[in-house]
């Protein structure tokens, strides 16, 4: 049985278990082997066909934008207090920001957004023109990203949401373990198993031939 086939049947089989009051989260678990996670950092961005939920996002503007939630330029200095800079960072999903800004947001809030992995970055998230579509294009990139940043060697992201079309939640597995057959030095030698789960469901194995 190829690894397609696995994944419709393994999602089957979640779906006969009890339905919950709330739409669950459909989680991929990748456990890895012959790999040394102190040695190879992987940190990279996929664009995922189909997004799993809205992200709340915030722009570090020069000025006011209708179109996001904005910290103008002139409110940097209210967020020394740290507590507020960390009630910020934990309201928002991702930080996009004015180019011309980023020095200053590095200095202003990069010691809380740094570790949390929501700092803007050139890949994804960085406005060198702010207008209103450069600023809807990003918004709709965002939602469609998973970040996948390995340090241990289990990865577990999510992929999507129970009341998702079958469909839609395959085609987002198959783009991550695509995308990560092809970080992975070893390539299919590095995975040991995948599993698949539903947020209240036991996991159902896949093997990796």
């Amino acid at each position: 049985m190829n690894f397609n086939e696995q994944l419709k049947k393994a999602l089957v089989e979640l779906r006969k278990e009890k339905q919950r009051k709330f739409d669950q989260t459909l989680d991929l678990i990748v456990n890895l082997q012959k790999f040394d996670v102190k040695k190879s950092q992987l940190n990279f961005i996929i664009t995922l066909p189909h997004k799993i939920k809205n992200k709340k996002v915030a722009g570090f503007l020069e000025v006011k934008n209708d179109n996001i939630d904005t910290i103008a330029f002139e409110e940097f200095k209210k967020y020394t207090d740290k507590k507020k800079l960390k009630e910020l960072v934990n309201k928002y999903d991702f930080f996009i920001a004015q180019g011309s800004l980023m020095p200053k947001v590095a200095t202003t809030f990069g010691r809380v957004l740094g570790p949390a992995g929501k700092m803007p970055s050139p890949q994804l998230g960085i406005l060198m023109d702010v207008n209103d579509k450069a600023i809807n294009d990003l918004k709709t990139k965002v939602n469609n990203i998973l970040k996948i940043k390995i340090k241990e060697a289990s990865i577990k992201v999510p992929v999507g949401k129970y009341s998702m079309k079958d469909k839609d939640l395959l085609e987002n597995i198959q783009v991550i373990y695509n995308t990560l057959l092809k970080e992975l030095p070893r390539d299919k030698e590095n995975i040991k198993n995948i599993e698949i789960k539903f947020t209240m469901t036991k996991p159902q194995k896949l093997k990796v031939k």
